[in-house]
């Protein structure tokens, strides 16, 4: 099952390579990886999607609680919540293509954010499966690059990770 556990740590030198070496020295993978400063410059939120039953993944959230760098933690997936990922791909788009390519972007709300003569760049937000929706829809049309950035989430109503 997937989980996405969302962290509040110290912004500090050497958080993140802490994290990465507990998921390695245990075999675990991690599917994405976000982190950035929050509000309290303090402290980061670091967004991790894995994979695993709910033995492991609770095995998991033990370990990173252990870390000195680990405020709070929470899986985001054992309660209703708001995901979130961004896209940016550049196109191939040359004649016909063109109004093809504008049309899919703005069904899937996305915005074309670069425009040369034969290239679109458009960035698209929203959960791994409308962008996956979005690759798949492109269909023909030559794709040069793809950049996401890997799931973010946020709890849904009062909930809200913080000190």
């Amino acid at each position: 099952m997937r989980h996405i556990i969302s962290i509040l740590m110290e912004n500090e030198a050497g958080a993140l390579s802490r994290v990465a070496g507990l998921f390695s020295a245990r075999g675990y993978n991690i599917e994405s990886l976000t982190v950035a400063p929050t509000d309290d410059s303090s402290l980061s939120r670091m967004t991790l999607v894995t994979s695993g039953t709910n033995e492991i993944v609770e095995q998991i959230t033990k370990q990173l609680n252990k870390l000195v760098d680990v405020v709070k933690l929470v899986d985001m997936s054992e309660s209703v919540h708001i995901e979130r990922e961004m896209m940016l791909i550049k196109v191939r788009a040359v004649a016909d293509q063109r109004e093809e390519v504008k049309h899919l972007a703005d069904i899937f709300r996305g915005r074309i954010i670069d425009v040369t003569e034969h290239l679109y760049t458009i960035e698209l937000t929203g959960t791994g499966d409308k962008l996956d929706a979005f690759i798949q829809a492109v269909g023909s049309v030559p794709i040069l690059e793809v950049v996401r950035s890997g799931s973010i989430g946020i709890a849904r109503g009062e909930k809200a990770l913080q000190v």
